[in-house]
């Protein structure tokens, strides 16, 4: 394509794998959160023998069917790209990555795909206590499997563990220091959180839909988003102590990402500020219309508001992010943390008033936020990612070294193959989902025959006699 011949091949490169990682990391990040969340609600029905957490099992396994599906073909195509565009990197790095994310497959991938059909289809086969250990072996394999690939992810942020060959590769020299790299511990729980947060978020947005469209009779409705504004609650908060634990030791290994997250051009040996908002500069080195607290960023990241902080004046051009981008997306990912944390304080203060079903303007709130966790975690991972530039893995090897000899024009080509094709196919799929939300989770609907609302229990109708009386038997 003639379009491309000007761009440059490495940045095309680049924005293909930032389009396809993006696009699958939405299904990962809502599959682990989902299957947890199914695990729970299964557990509950069996310990409580309450129809109700069943049909919500019945609801949300559906649609954890199709995302699950999604996030694996999705995942395909973006690792066919350590072969196309990234063979350099492929190469160098092979002798260390390889293992990790065979590792993945082995353990949680062979994990998911042997139970995920017993969880799906054999509740009547194999009886509800081995459905149940299905259930939880598909969420484990969902955690076990972002393990690994953050393991990955770590090591290229934070490379220990190795030695350079005589042919530029590298060596595994100890896997304990290359899988438990510093900053994995940090990056798993941040990541694992934040999956668990769009899920709850998702859940409750669905449950605040049917809320305001005149359904909060419903008692399924209600145990969704009651759930959901529990895990936000408890969670939102506990999260932010987790990005600042995050951000703490990146400041340690990677000082550079946090001088071009916080837009911190020039050095302050007397205390740094925090910027709030500004229109980040490259090109003049400075962060124009800044809208600042003093002395507020040395206190976030060194406890101690006259602490000094180094800036990008110290850093040549040439081993620096692109800031505006990071700048951004960081601020992106904490507004929308922000927001949950007042939501999950929020729908405490409705539920002591004893307002949580009635309450308009949370189920407002709570709709609105619904794919916040997964705008969240996209500006997390842009964040981090963009911040690596302009190495691949951090201090070592440069992305512009790690990409494949293509010419610009083949690149752009499959890029534009990549967008048409993942919009068609993954944009019905998501319609799809949203079909299935829509919908009203009702009693009575699912493989264990009907059962009985709330309300005829309360009017003094037994099940026995409601089933008589609709000629069920």
């Amino acid at each position: 394509m003639e379009i491309f011949s000007a761009v440059d091949a490495v940045l095309l490169a680049r924005i293909q794998f930032a389009f396809t990682v993006a696009f699958h990391f939405i299904f990962p990040a809502f599959s682990i959160g989902l299957a947890s969340y199914l695990a729970v609600l299964n557990g509950v029905y069996l310990y409580t023998k309450d129809e109700a957490y069943l049909r919500l099992f019945n609801f949300w396994i559906k649609i954890f069917a199709i995302g699950f599906a999604m996030g694996v073909v999705s995942g395909i195509t973006m690792a066919y790209q350590f072969g196309t565009n990234w063979s350099k990197f492929s190469d160098i790095a092979g002798p260390v990555i390889g293992p990790l994310m065979a590792y993945e497959v082995l353990t949680a991938f062979f994990m998911e795909a042997g139970f995920l059909g017993i969880m799906l289809f054999g509740r009547e086969r194999v009886g509800d206590r081995l459905h149940m250990v299905a259930t939880a072996l598909v969420a484990i394999g969902t955690a076990i499997s972002a393990t690994w690939i953050l393991s990955v992810n770590s090591w290229m942020q934070t490379p220990a563990g190795y030695s350079i060959a005589e042919n530029g590769q590298f060596l595994p020299e100890s896997w304990l220091a290359i899988i438990f790299n510093p900053s994995f511990p940090f990056r798993l729980v941040h990541t694992l959180t934040a999956a668990y947060l769009t899920t709850a978020f998702i859940v409750g947005g669905v449950g605040a839909w049917h809320l305001l469209r005149g359904r909060g009779e419903n008692r399924l409705v209600r145990i969704m988003f009651s759930m959901a504004m529990w895990m936000a609650a408890i969670v939102a908060p506990m999260q932010l102590i987790f990005g600042h634990a995050h951000g703490e030791n990146t400041l340690e290994h990677q000082p550079v990402k946090v001088m071009a997250m916080e837009g911190h051009y020039h050095s302050y040996p007397e205390g740094a500020p925090y910027h709030l908002f500004g229109i980040p500069n490259d090109q003049e080195q400075r962060l124009d219309y800044a809208i600042s607290v003093p002395k507020l960023g040395s206190l976030v990241l060194k406890a101690d508001p006259n602490a000094p902080v180094d800036g990008l004046d110290t850093i040549p051009d040439e081993n620096q992010p692109p800031v505006g981008i990071g700048f951004w997306a960081f601020r992106i990912m904490v507004g929308i943390g922000l927001a949950m944390i007042a939501t999950g304080f929020w729908s405490l203060w409705a539920r002591y008033k004893g307002k949580l079903y009635s309450d308009t303007w949370l189920h407002r709130a709570a709709f609105l936020l619904s794919p916040s966790g997964l705008v969240a975690v996209i500006a997390g991972w842009v964040t981090t990612e963009v911040g690596r530039q302009p190495f691949t893995i951090y201090g070592v090897l440069r992305t512009a070294d790690s990409v494949s000899p293509l010419a610009a024009p083949a690149v752009g080509a499959s890029l534009v193959a990549f967008v048409i094709v993942y919009f068609f196919i993954f944009g019905a799929g998501v319609f799809y989902i949203l079909r299935l939300m829509s919908k009203e989770p009702k009693l009575g609907d699912g493989p264990s025959g009907p059962a009985v609302e709330t309300p005829i229990r309360t009017a003094g109708i037994t099940p026995a006699q409601q089933v008589e009386a609709q000629g069920l038997v």
